[in-house]
């Protein structure tokens, strides 16, 4: 067998390139194909199979993070079962998705019902997935796919880490009611998670800046659970001169020791991924397109890794 040369160019099948099995590696990344709500642009399906093409070009030593891939990486195969109630979720939800809602009609209400079906299958699947590999001890991230998919994953963490924290990257507030008539749309999964997981304790939201009139009320309403920095409010203070540095300070500061990171790549500027579903102008920088996932996923990974070797939280990471 070739010894794993992590300066070369990356020929094996393993994301980043890397030969480790879920059996041997410390990080498993768990691929969601599932994109069924979905109501502007499409394609985030791909998404997991994209991002594992894009990263074999990621460079294995990081200068802020070192070597994250001598700890072990890994990404399931993709489950069929999830390609297949993916289908015939977004079979169903075109129909509610063209009229724009349900609006009480009988048909569409039945569409809706089937997608939410689906939607709970994977749901289940997700979270069985993410627990059985928490419980081998592994550190377990998700990647999608819509938003929708995080759900099964939050719960697993937040079942074994009660008073969980969530930093959430996005342009979207994702604090809809059942948007469109979908219960579990991508645009409703920060709604689902606050209402429907108790372990949870704060969601911290940054770089928002879409939101509607009813989502900006739950955030005011929510007795400090929710807290948000709007993209806006931070790009204000940046010019009133506080750097991005004391920002980031700032925010920590408002979640508790442990953390589940759910990054949304839509929160992004969007000349940085155009490919993204839901584009609204503002956001973070960094690269571009799916490489911008690629290099986020492994920034991620290792910052993770580092914060739990330094003893100093147990961030997760999507």
């Amino acid at each position: 067998m070739t010894k794993f040369d992590p300066n070369a160019a990356a020929t094996g099948g393993g994301i980043f390139g890397l030969p480790h099995s879920p059996a041997n590696a410390r990080v498993v990344l768990v691929p969601v194909p599932f994109e069924a709500t979905t109501s502007y642009g499409g394609g985030t399906s791909n998404g997991p199979r994209a991002i594992l093409q894009a990263s074999r070009q990621v460079d294995l030593f990081d200068l802020e993070t070192g070597k994250p891939y001598e700890q072990g990486i890994a990404m399931l195969e993709e489950s069929p079962d999830v390609r297949a109630w993916d289908l015939g979720a977004r079979t169903a939800a075109a129909h509610v998705i063209a009229a724009g809602g349900t609006h009480g009609d009988p048909a569409l209400l039945g569409a809706a019902a089937t997608v939410d079906a689906h939607t709970e299958k994977m749901n289940a699947w997700v979270r069985a997935t993410v627990e059985l590999f928490l419980e081998r001890g592994k550190i377990v991230g998700t990647i999608g796919g819509d938003h929708s998919v995080s759900f099964g994953a939050i719960e697993a963490h937040a079942r074994r880490w009660p008073g969980l924290g969530i930093l959430h990257v996005d342009a979207h507030a994702d604090l809809r009611r059942a948007y469109e008539g979908f219960t579990w749309s991508h645009a409703s999964i920060m709604d689902n998670v606050v209402e429907r997981i108790p372990q949870m304790a704060r969601l911290v939201q940054v770089g928002i800046r879409d939101l509607c009139e009813e989502e900006h009320e739950r955030i005011a309403s929510s007795g400090g659970r929710i807290r948000t920095f709007f993209d806006s409010e931070l790009a204000e203070a940046r010019f009133a001169g506080e750097t991005w540095g004391q920002q980031t300070l700032r925010i920590l500061e408002t979640l508790p020791q442990d953390v589940y990171v759910s990054f949304d790549i839509d929160g992004l500027d969007p000349t940085l991924c155009p490919h993204t579903g839901t584009k609204v102008p503002g956001g973070l920088s960094t690269e571009w397109d799916e490489n911008v996932a690629a290099r986020l996923l492994y920034k991620l990974i290792g910052w993770c890794l580092r914060s739990l070797l330094s003893g100093t939280s147990r961030t997760r990471a999507e």
